[in-house]
């Protein structure tokens, strides 16, 4: 029984290493540690920095987050440790991650030196094994800054950092690492970009790099040999050569998107001037504006004014109308009088006549004035109708000519 025990617990340590080994090389194979610290966010705060205690509390400020590295892989953010080396005129920056009770990880170091000129030159230079070879940025600030005065004193003393494996200052505490858009974006607020930030390829203190072999600390890498810059990223030299090609690849998976958002379809080829293919059906035109018209050669934005020339002015036409038609109305005027039998009336003005006078009136165009017939003339001639009719009466009716003889008989006989 207690044999078969011991067999369970050794196999399920077994396992449980094996996992562990197999969790670390995934962590090993998809995070870039480079990534998660800018070297031109540590140049900006150096700027800003009064003096190196000041430059070490910037760095490991929980508000500002600058760092995003976790070598030990212990879900926490390291601590960043500042120590100085110091030789003449040539300053030594050593900025290292604390790992471990006594293991230390360089992650990178800052070259600080006078010319003959007594002017100062600063190079930024990234670890080898974390940013791979010369990976080197050197600033130029917009005004000098103020820790430039703290190195070149009387009686100057190197700083060294008192802390160390769970020994911190009262300010700092562990934070969980970011995602790496959300890192980027806070570092990106937290660069003064009033400042330049130049790349470089090489380093122009040979001094510092004798000085840096005497103060190496190396615990991450002695631990994972096969995981520096090259073995990660066999495809790019260093951080710089990195940058590049994620940012070409960031722009063209913008370009696709946008297309692909547009309607636009995708194409294979890499040429932004070649020709791109319109999909509407029996399409040859490129204007925004069609004329759709029927037999029309002409496809370009002027079948727009031809459309005006038709146009009608129906206040010309209406005007013209009126002029013409109203004399018409008032040319044959009518008389009452002719067929009255019995009094003879007087003519009044008809309703044509008072619209005709108002017509000619409210138009410039005179009319001409049908002639009327005078009063005597029309009492004459009713004068005559009615004794014509009263002759006819006479010679049709023979009753009355027969009682007007035996009447005038009658009398002479009575005689």
């Amino acid at each position: 029984m207690k044999t078969k025990t011991l067999i369970t617990s050794l196999l399920t340590f077994l396992f449980a290493l094996q996992m562990q080994a197999q969790y670390g090389s995934v962590n090993a194979m998809n995070d870039e540690i480079s990534d998660n610290l800018d070297l031109r966010a540590v140049a900006s705060l150096f700027g800003d920095s009064r003096n190196l205690q000041d430059f070490e509390r910037r760095l490991n400020d929980p508000k500002i987050q600058i760092s995003n590295l976790d070598l030990n892989y212990d879900n926490q953010v390291d601590y960043l440790r500042v120590i100085e080396t110091v030789d003449r005129n040539t300053h030594l920056v050593i900025i290292q991650s604390v790992l471990d009770r006594d293991v230390y990880q360089d992650v990178a170091t800052i070259d600080i030196e006078t010319d003959r000129y007594n002017r100062v030159q600063v190079q930024f230079v990234g670890n080898e094994y974390i940013y791979g070879p010369n990976y080197i940025y050197e600033p130029v600030y917009y005004s000098q800054p103020l820790i430039y005065a703290s190195f070149f004193v009387s009686n100057y003393r190197p700083y060294v950092s008192t802390w160390y494996w769970n020994y911190y200052p009262s300010y700092y505490y562990a934070w969980r690492p970011y995602p790496l858009y959300r890192y980027r974006s806070n570092v990106h607020v937290s660069i003064n970009f009033h400042n330049t930030y130049n790349y470089v390829t090489y380093r122009r203190s040979n001094y510092a790099a004798t000085l840096y072999s005497t103060r190496r600390a190396n615990g991450y890498e002695r631990m994972y040999p096969h995981r520096n810059f090259t073995s990660r990223n066999a495809y790019a030299t260093n951080r710089y050569e990195l940058e590049k090609r994620n940012s070409s690849r960031s722009a063209t998976a913008r370009i696709e998107s946008d297309r692909y958002r547009n309607g636009t379809p995708r194409s294979n080829s890499t040429d932004r001037n070649a020709p791109q293919r319109n999909y509407s059906p029996n399409n040859s035109n490129t204007s925004r504006d069609r004329n759709y018209t029927p037999n029309n050669p002409n496809n370009s934005r002027e079948a727009t004014p031809q459309k005006r020339t038709y146009s009608r002015d129906y206040s010309q036409n209406q005007n013209n109308a009126n002029r013409t038609v109203t004399p018409q109305k008032n040319d044959n005027p009518r008389t009452y009088s002719q067929n009255n039998n019995s009094t003879p009336r007087t003519p009044q003005p008809s309703r044509s006549e008072s619209s005709s006078a108002n017509s000619s009136s409210r138009y410039a165009t005179p009319r001409e004035t049908v002639p009327q017939p005078s009063r005597a003339r029309t009492e004459s001639r009713s004068n005559e109708n009615k004794s014509n009719s009263v002759r006819e009466n006479r010679s049709q009716s023979p009753g009355n000519s027969g009682r007007g003889s035996s009447n005038d008989n009658g009398g002479n006989r009575r005689t």
